[in-house]
């Protein structure tokens, strides 16, 4: 039986106040805004427009509050062709948001969040037979409760899973467990490891169960372990205007590569490029690339020089 969704997006969605600014404030500072948008955001929304615009079936499940908010948070979504029936609009409540203060030399983005806790999911609220109804399940740590329990659903019927994570916390180690590709921030996989290197925070990923365990390095690039292999690609350069989504663009490209069949090089050197590509535009959404753009991408660039993240 061929699957209804290529991708399941499970977790974040928001709207971001993107505050650009002429180097951050310092602490007890004051500092002019040179721009200010309204913007959608949040991760898992914004990775699973991203693949869309790969040419991605996909769906999103998430929580959004009974506001105006809510409708501009998810209208690109809806506008992309993305399922949305799985989203929870809860009243009274609050839609999730950040504010960001982006570097407007360097690109670089300061994320401050809120989220109230009545826009939480449990466990319950895994939608079982949507996710067995994909070829592919993404989710994050927002609720580690829930995407634990959609994880163990995929697993269960042999669908890949993809995990978002950056941080540890309350259930994080169990979902890291439950998942095939952990993808985690350098800060997170240093912690991770026991020497505080991101090479022995894969390598404890690996152990744990994961097929592939990745590390985003920013303009770095990224660095991976698959199985007793590892997979260096380097970052790509390119002129930023805001990083902001860009990790969540490499996790849709990764989806992407993943159903695509490409190898661990190719996959990540495809997830690399379009997450520099992505950082062209202002906003987590303000420049996804379409596998067109993806293609001429690659023609146009090639990577920087490796930089390994344990030797400085």
């Amino acid at each position: 039986m061929t699957a209804a969704l290529d991708v399941l997006g499970i977790g974040q969605c928001s709207i971001d106040h993107v505050c650009t600014v002429d180097g951050l404030p310092q602490p007890g500072g004051k500092a002019s805004m040179l721009g200010y948008d309204v913007m959608p955001g949040g991760q898992i929304a914004t990775a699973m427009l991203a693949s869309a615009r790969l040419g991605l079936r996909t769906a999103f499940v998430g929580s959004v509050g009974g506001d105006a908010a809510a409708d501009v948070a998810l209208a690109p979504l809806v506008a992309a062709g993305v399922d949305v029936a799985g989203v929870r609009r809860v009243p009274g409540a609050p839609t999730r948001l950040a504010v960001i203060l982006v570097d407007r030399a360097s690109g670089e983005r300061t994320v401050l969040g809120f989220r109230d806790p009545r826009l939480r999911l449990r466990a319950q609220d895994a939608p079982a037979e949507r996710i067995r109804a994909a070829r592919c399940l993404l989710v994050d740590a927002e609720d580690p409760e829930l995407s634990l329990a959609a994880a163990r659903v995929a697993r269960a019927a042999r669908i890949p899973v993809i995990a978002d994570v950056d941080a540890g916390g309350e259930g994080v180690d169990a979902l890291l467990a439950s998942v095939d590709f952990p993808l985690v921030s350098r800060s997170f996989a240093e912690t991770l490891g026991l020497d505080g290197t991101v090479r022995s925070g894969l390598e404890r990923l690996v152990r744990a169960g994961a097929r592939m365990a990745v590390a985003t390095l920013g303009e770095g690039g990224c660095l991976a372990r698959d199985g007793a292999r590892e997979i260096s690609c380097a970052g790509f350069r390119v002129a930023a205007r805001d990083t902001t989504g860009a990790g969540d663009v490499f996790h849709a490209a990764f989806a992407w590569g993943l159903l695509e069949g490409l190898g661990g090089d190719e996959l990540l050197r495809h997830a690399s490029a379009a997450a520099a590509a992505s950082c062209r535009g202002l906003g987590a959404q303000g420049a996804l690339p379409s596998r067109a753009d993806l293609e001429a991408f690659l023609r146009d660039h090639e990577p920087g020089p490796w930089r390994d993240p344990d030797r400085g």
